[in-house]
């Protein structure tokens, strides 16, 4: 696990590397057997200097977020023990009295990057792959073994903010660029290039601040700037926090902080503070702030649902982890695309960038000429920002075919349709492709509404057929959702998840039903928006309200984006469908305003520049003025104050979450959805459901079951049957149960 070895010249070097783990992590054995390790060698006489590196191709990943979710947090006292050890042994690595080198060979994050930074020199391998951050922002928590304190003393605040704020991720050249790193060398040389660090004569002998009066002068390479007497934070005059430079960078930051977060995350606010505050304390005494910090979050149920979100649950999806097992993994070299429009084109796109043969195929040459166009206005785009050559482009736009020769599939290993959702023109575009593809080809249906039963039977073997729900813009978004027909094999299942996993999209794996379980959620949002806009609450008190609970954008404004008139289509061959069934249709109470907006305003989104906003010229939206004309607000809730009004924002923000996690579990029990987990990720990576809740089941847990199903029967009562639990929830209220009780990370097959 730890390699101590010490040579002929005094230097001992330190080498991580943990067995059975792809990559070093922080948790209690691996600490423990560092610390030995460190004390070993800091106490040993013969000891000149120390090399701490690792045997793996990374360096270390941070701490073990397995060991995290499964921390008992119910008492505070014994966290800040725990973590105050962490931060006592990185002080330890720091005040021993000898210079110590960290041998970066390759990628070091969070815990992995604190050792580091707690070492006196850092040499990295120069390669342009390799990375060093503190990405701990993005699932909840701060950096606790000394991030927030000792990268701003080392390279300002202002330069230490994106880094600890938004957790973004350094090449190794713009660390040093930074300070953060002194040498790049490569990657052969660097243990040479620390010994000879290490073995240098010393340039200076110092009394470090930290050993008190009276102590021994020891090389100065063994002390951090910190320690050293009349230390100034960079960046501010006289290093004060409280300078007027100061004072305006933390204001400013604050309001920035508020701006991107609207209050929901907590870690960039508790990052800010521990900033803030230690800077203004000695550098232990920061420490004690951070740790302090480090240990509220934790206790927060925040962190735990994006740590098992975000890392745990998208890792688990990108593993296919639901793949059918057995079935021998599917190479694709060529594809199909039914369909040159956006959703078409930025499917192409995105399976061209993974090096696949594209035929692209539309109506006529011309259409299919438009959406080849578009995937060169991508690629154009990527080679602008200089995330690819000009020769790779030209590359990847010749591998696509645009034709509209349905006989150009012959040869492909799937073909998606991404088509009018109208289930006569998928119907005739099935069947034509159906004739030119190999028999042993899977057809692939991109609908978002439709059932694929349904659309299956225009095809001669339902077997191969499968739902592949893209979200748009294609390029951007990272969730696929895959739906399961009746007679969907699991050979075209497993086959299916290959293609999602080549073309490095997230898979969810979902049973047939109207709607599946993004579109009907999507659809429970936006109609909840509706509902709120007839009963007389401001259009942007709406949208604000969606936005501090987390949403990435209000109901009017996502409706807008999907578009109005699609909204109304969807309503449309629902009712239409049902009525060819015999069944009474069941609508959402709000197909009067779609009735409005399409049919008599025309109004059909941002796609003809009209919606429940306005699309001027200069770009700038706006919620359409004439809103107030079709329905006019409550003045009571326009114009109300104090706590009244408080209340109602704290209910709206409520509702627009519940109505999509009610709408969630309800697909949970009718095994439209078979995991929490892929409920929990198809919301975030799908709809932008409130992170910071860890997906629309896990909201339900941080509430707590029994509190959720209480505040949901007082909704229904107030505003519909929307709110009804299904009788699953129920059931687990009466039992006192959870969803994520005895949550452990699923392992990949």
């Amino acid at each position: 696990m730890i390699n101590y070895n010490v040579d002929s010249d005094g230097i001992a070097t330190i080498t991580w590397d943990m067995p059975n783990r792809a990559m070093n992590v922080l948790n209690e054995a691996s600490m423990t057997a560092y610390a030995g390790a460190l004390e070993t060698a800091l106490k040993d006489d013969k000891v000149k200097g120390i090399i701490i590196t690792s045997g793996k191709d990374s360096f270390i990943a941070g701490a073990d977020l397995e060991m995290i979710l499964g921390l008992d947090t119910s008492d505070a006292s014994k966290l800040m023990e725990q973590f105050s050890q962490l931060q006592k042994m990185f002080r330890r690595q720091e005040t021993g009295g000898k210079p110590i080198v960290a041998a970066i060979n390759g990628t070091a994050l969070g815990g992995g990057f604190e050792i580091c930074l707690a070492t006196h020199y850092r040499i990295a391998a120069a390669n342009p792959k390799t990375k060093v951050g503190q990405p701990e922002v993005k699932i909840g928590l701060l950096p606790g073994g000394g991030g927030t304190q000792r990268i701003p003393r080392l390279i300002g605040v202002q330069n230490a903010a994106p880094i600890l704020l938004e957790g973004k991720d350094l090449t190794v050249d713009a660390a040093k660029g930074l300070g953060l790193i002194h040498e790049l060398v490569p990657a052969g040389e660097l243990l040479a290039r620390a010994k000879a660090w290490l073995t240098a004569p010393a340039t200076e002998q110092v009394v470090p601040e930290y050993a008190g009066k009276g102590a021994k002068a020891i090389d100065g390479r063994a002390v951090q700037p910190w320690d050293r007497k009349g230390f100034k934070v960079p960046g501010f005059p006289g290093g004060q926090v409280w300078s007027p430079p100061g004072v305006m960078t933390f204001i400013g930051g604050s309001a920035m902080v508020r701006g991107k977060t609207n209050g929901v995350y907590p870690a960039p606010k508790a990052i800010m503070s521990c900033v803030y505050e230690g800077l203004m304390l000695p550098f232990d005494a920061g420490l004690k702030v951070e740790t302090r910090y480090f240990v509220s979050l934790l206790r927060d149920p925040v962190a735990k649902s994006m740590i098992r979100t975000l890392f745990f649950g998208l890792q688990e999806a990108n593993k296919l982890v639901r793949r059918p097992k057995g079935v021998p993994k599917q190479e694709y070299k060529k594809i199909g695309v039914l369909g040159a429009g956006l959703m078409g084109a930025g499917i192409a796109t995105v399976s061209v960038q993974a090096g696949l043969d594209i035929v692209l195929i539309d109506r006529d040459q011309a259409a299919a000429d438009k959406g080849k166009a578009h995937i060169a206005d991508e690629l154009g785009k990527l080679v602008k920002r200089k995330r690819l050559d000009q020769a790779k482009a030209d590359a990847m736009l010749a591998k696509v075919t645009a034709t509209p020769d349905f006989g150009a599939l012959k040869d492909c290993d799937i073909v998606i349709e991404a088509v009018f959702e109208n289930r006569e023109v998928k119907a005739e575009a099935t069947k034509k492709a159906e004739a030119a593809l190999p028999k042993t080809a899977v057809f692939a249906s991109n609908t978002s509404t439709l059932p694929i039963t349904g659309l299956a039977e225009a095809s001669s073997r339902p077997d191969h057929f499968i739902g592949l729900h893209f979200f748009s813009p294609v390029e951007k978004m990272p969730l696929v959702e895959i739906i399961v027909g009746q007679k969907t094999s699991q050979e075209t299942l497993a086959r299916a998840l290959d293609f999602v996993q080549k073309i490095r999209k997230t898979p969810i794996v979902v049973n047939d039903s109207r709607g599946f379980f993004t579109s009907r959620v999507c659809g429970a949002f936006i109609s909840e928006g509706h509902r709120m806009l007839k009963e007389g609450i401001p259009a942007a008190m709406i949208e604000n309200c969606a936005r501090y609970a987390g949403m990435p954008v209000g109901p009017l404004s996502l409706n807008d984006e999907v578009a109005i008139d699609l909204s109304w289509k969807i309503m449309d061959q629902t009712r239409r469908d049902a009525e060819a069934s015999g069944q009474k249709f069941e609508g959402a109470g709000t197909e009067d305003i779609l009735e409005l907006m399409v049919k008599k305003l025309e109004r059909f989104g941002r796609k003809n520049g009209k919606g429940f906003y306005e699309y001027p010229a200069d770009g700038k939206k706006r919620l359409w003025p004439e809103l107030q004309k079709y329905f006019p607000a409550d003045p009571a809730l326009l114009y109300g104050e104090g706590e009244d009004k408080r209340a109602k924002e704290d209910e709206i923000k409520k509702r627009l979450l519940y109505v999509q996690a009610v709408d969630t579990a309800r697909c949970l029990e009718s095994n439209v959805l078979t995991n929490p987990q892929d409920g929990d990720v198809g919301s975030i990576m799908g709809l932008g459901f409130a992170p910071q809740t860890g997906g629309a089941i896990s909201l339900i847990d941080q509430v707590g079951i029994k509190t959720f199903v209480a505040e949901c029967d007082a909704f229904a009562k107030a505003y519909g049957a929307q709110f009804e639990v299904p009788k699953l929830l129920r059931d687990m209220a009466a039992k006192g149960e959870s969803f994520y009780g005895k949550y452990q990370p699923a392992k990949a097959a």
